[in-house]
């Protein structure tokens, strides 16, 4: 499935906007790649950020499986958009024992609802580690 960004300057509007998100910048997540429909991230594995068994806490990759997808699906949007997460379902597959590569990829694009899947795994040895459906909505800026 080829996907077609509806801006030409897709690309710059996604780093700019992935700037300015604090939360993704307090966790140190990092944009990896970028393509129309599919954003990869780069999570670190920081102490800070473990749960009591000593593995990265889930929610940080649920944050950044739903960063992902929110990206992924914000690039194929026209410039004025805006994007918001509506439902997120995921699964925890294995514990994350250390950093994380996740990967937003567009599944279906529509003219309100976009759907992604969204893949975490150990950034070393590519195990999956967690796995997400997000629906998006396009809103107005």
């Amino acid at each position: 499935m080829t996907l077609e960004p509806q801006d030409p300057h897709w690309a710059s509007r996604v780093h700019d906007a992935f700037a300015a998100q604090s939360m993704m910048r307090t966790l140190g997540v990092e944009i990896v790649s970028l393509a129309p429909g599919r954003v990869e991230l780069s999570v670190p594995f920081d102490e800070r950020l473990r749960q009591q068994d000593g593995f990265l806490h889930a929610g940080v990759a649920l944050a950044a499986m739903d960063t992902a997808c929110g990206f992924a699906a914000h690039s194929l949007m026209p410039a004025d958009a805006r994007v918001l997460t509506v439902e997120l379902k995921a699964n925890l597959l294995a514990p994350a024992t250390g950093a994380l590569r996740v990967v937003g990829t567009v599944t279906r694009s529509g003219r309100t609802l976009t759907v992604c899947t969204g893949d975490a795994y150990l950034a070393e040895g590519a195990r999956h580690v967690a796995t997400s459906l997000t629906t998006l909505i396009q809103a107005s800026a």
